[in-house]
């Protein structure tokens, strides 16, 4: 039986959490293809170059592995497995979908308060991509849209968007300052769009951030030929 989380060990805990950092870390290479198909993660290799433990390379690889990230092969480790241009359009039309569901329903039941708040973290993050921080900037976005999301009080839906957009890379965007300032001054759209109580041009300003993400990371891919073929058994760093 798993124990309640407030009575674990607190070194169970960290652990768990540096795994899921792990799998973040991952993750993001295999999304925007530093990590290429078909090639094999090798454990000593990546805790070496993440500067972790074996023991979390492990529980994070497990983690992709429910996934469908990788796949473990016996006697080789755990290969990567291919993304298809269809993948990624599904895994934004899962995003989107939901976020457009959450987006109709914030408009209808966001405080004036809260569209307030949208206001100074649409600020902070313009003030990073002024800066042109990266962290800032992806730390802006997830404050914006948490706040936005959650607003809708549909905490289980908002939940589950959450765990979709986990395979947008986010330093990817927030590396770009042409999409770090087109994200801000959608954002302002959408606060006015909120305070007029306009669904329609909320939900349309919603999918066509997605659009633009997916527009972006495919765009991305293409460059760096993710969808060349690719030899077997190639191991990372061989």
């Amino acid at each position: 039986m798993i124990a309640p989380a407030g009575t674990r060990p607190a070194g169970a805990v960290r652990r768990e959490q540096l795994s899921d950092e792990v799998a973040a870390r991952l993750r993001t290479e295999i999304m925007t293809g530093a990590l290429r198909p078909d090639t094999f993660i090798r454990l000593d290799e990546t805790a070496a170059r993440l500067g972790v433990s074996i023991t979390p390379i492990r529980e994070a690889l497990r983690t992709l592995r429910g996934e469908g990230m990788v796949e473990l092969e016996p006697h080789r480790g755990h290969r990567i497995v291919p993304l298809s241009r269809n993948d990624i359009q599904d895994i934004f039309w899962l995003q989107s979908t939901i976020a457009q569901e959450l987006a109709a329903t914030t408009t209808r039941r966001i405080t004036d308060e809260q569209i307030d708040e949208l206001e100074v973290l649409n600020a902070a993050m313009a003030a990073a991509v002024e800066r042109e921080d990266p962290d800032a900037i992806a730390a802006a976005e997830f404050a914006f849209h948490r706040t936005f999301n959650r607003a809708s009080g549909r905490i289980k839906l908002a939940w589950f968007l959450l765990h979709a957009t986990r395979y947008l890379p986010p330093q990817l965007f927030a590396s770009d300052r042409t999409w770090g300032a087109e994200a801000v001054e959608s954002h302002r759209r959408l606060i006015a769009a909120l305070r007029r109580r306009d669904t329609a041009t909320v939900v349309d300003l919603t999918e066509g951030q997605f659009a633009d993400g997916l527009t972006r990371l495919l765009g991305y891919l293409d460059q760096v030929g993710l969808w060349a073929s690719r030899p077997r058994g190639v191991r990372r760093g061989s």
